[in-house]
């Protein structure tokens, strides 16, 4: 009663998705069960098509995740591929290039397709299976039919007994909590999931759901996570105007590193408790979790034309992820101060790290902010010896340059206008009104249309290797440069228009 009860919901949903299109041709109905002793996710793919002349089924596993710009070919932790029909007789495939499998279907509509994927990777583009909890990345674990990805799919999870929970940002289906479904491939693959006996905690925020998902929650109360995080979203609510989803999870696990971007999740590694070392760690911390929540308007919705749609077999190459990333952390800064959680001293203690991470070393003289940008797809994970005397990394310059371009707007309109009117822009006319990404120069025009005027030197400084006259463009806000250690800090004895340019700031 319970396959069938998903079935009738699974019909559903495609009808739903059909209206106004063509009839879908095909169903898929995903089956994911944890094998905790051997870190591996066993999957069962049912493929029901609708055609009845002989056919053959192509389905494709990426080759990468969205935010995480490297190419990590999945396919390479997949073993013990199997194509079955309707009466488990062998199916005959063959590869066809890494991460593509093509299925005979000579008498039958019907495919069962099982395979197991090995999940023993701490990265957050990567699955990971233990006793007593999974991660799973959806691009490592499920196909699409090839070209296809704007079929519906429906998961179900088979969890160990003991286990009680299930998070993600997508819903699941009613009066069936382990299945899910989804209107499309790129919403999967943008939906993480985490299974086991996790904290869980759930609220509602200014009209909107929430989950925590907290794998080791050591402390989480006691800084008052839940409330810091309601603050980081009301600020970045007053700041676009707008909440791009109706539930979000955010998914915190144990030890490890790194953070993902999702439309409606973020799923991070954490140290493994909340107790901090200090209370820079604690800021550190609270500014890792506003990078990835901002993430969901930069770049989730403000995107570069070259990230949509997702070609998942290949680099999505673009000059202008030191938007995407590195403004994203300039912003970081922005949240905390505009949410009421950092002094000024800490607020500019968080964007002088990024200064000190790039400006004392040879690289920023041989590549450029937007070259950087372009070749993230070589130096992504690359620490060669000599990484700093060749390059520079779009996440510590791109901030910086962030701090100069919203000072230079809000100085050439009297403190009118700033870079938050820019992501305003971008965000309702290319993402809401036009529903695409923006092109490098779409991006300067708005920017030109918010200043009244070209920033051109600005432009040149993520062009070129120039290396920006860091008192000059700060002055206008008060601020200066110690190059003795590289930070950032008040002038003294500001004067009354630099005392309102740093009010405007937020300092």
């Amino acid at each position: 009663m319970k396959r069938l009860f998903i079935l009738i919901c699974t019909a559903c949903w495609l009808t739903v998705c059909a209206q106004g299109s063509e009839s879908p041709t095909y169903e898929m109905y995903y089956t994911v069960t944890p094998d905790t002793a051997n870190h591996y996710l066993d999957v069962r793919l049912d493929y029901e098509g609708k055609e009845t002349e002989n056919a053959e089924l192509v389905l494709n596993m990426p080759r990468w995740a969205p935010g995480y710009y490297q190419i990590l070919d999945f396919a390479k932790h997949l073993c013990d591929f199997r194509a079955a029909d309707g009466a488990g007789r062998n199916l005959t495939w063959r590869k066809d290039g890494m991460n593509r499998w093509r299925i005979s279907l000579p008498d039958s509509r019907r495919a069962v397709v099982t395979y197991r994927v090995y999940a023993n990777e701490r990265d957050v583009a990567s699955s990971r299976v233990s006793g007593q909890v999974a991660f799973v990345a959806p691009p490592g674990v499920f196909m699409h039919v090839d070209g296809d990805l704007r079929h519906p799919v429906t998961v179900t999870f088979r969890m160990p007994s003991e286990w009680q929970h299930i998070s993600t940002g997508l819903r699941p289906l009613p009066d069936d909590a382990a299945t899910f479904s989804a209107p499309d491939f790129d919403t999967l693959y943008d939906s993480p999931f985490l299974l086991g006996n996790h904290e869980v905690s759930r609220f509602s925020h200014e009209g909107h759901d929430y989950e925590f998902a907290l794998e080791t929650p050591d402390g989480a109360a006691e800084i008052g996570l839940e409330r810091d995080f309601r603050r980081i979203v009301s600020a970045a609510t007053r700041m676009m105007g707008d909440v791009p989803y109706d539930n979000y999870c955010l998914i915190h696990m144990g030890k490890g590193a790194g953070g993902l971007e999702h439309q409606n999740s973020q799923a991070c590694y954490t140290d493994g408790t909340y107790h901090f070392a200090s209370r820079r760690e604690h800021v550190k911390f609270l500014a890792f979790v506003a990078h990835e929540y901002f993430h969901l308007y930069n770049v989730k919705c403000i995107r570069p034309a070259e990230l949509w749609p997702i070609d998942y077999n290949r680099e999505a190459v673009t000059p202008m992820l030191w938007v995407s990333e590195g403004l994203t952390c300039y912003y970081e800064f922005r949240l905390l101060q505009e949410a009421g959680i950092t002094t000024t001293d800490e607020a500019l203690e968080l964007i002088s790290t990024y200064f000190g991470l790039y400006a004392p070393y040879q690289g920023q003289h041989h590549m450029s902010l937007r070259q950087s940008s372009y070749d993230i797809w070589l130096n992504f994970m690359n620490q060669d010896d000599n990484y700093r005397d060749v390059r520079i990394n779009y996440y510590f310059k791109g901030p910086v340059v962030g701090l100069l371009l919203d000072v230079a707007i809000r100085e050439k309109t009297a403190q009118r206008q700033s870079l938050d009117d820019v992501m305003r822009l971008l965000y309702q006319r290319y993402y809401h009104e036009l529903k695409r990404g923006f092109t490098e120069e779409e991006f300067w025009q708005a920017v030109t249309e918010v200043a009244g005027t070209p920033l051109s030197e600005i432009r040149r400084l993520v062009d070129t290797t120039e290396e920006p006259d860091y008192d000059r463009l700060l002055a206008p806000a008060g601020l200066c440069i110690d190059k003795a250690n590289w930070k950032i800090r008040c002038v003294e004895n500001p004067d009354a228009s630099q005392l309102a340019f740093q009010k405007s700031m937020g300092l």
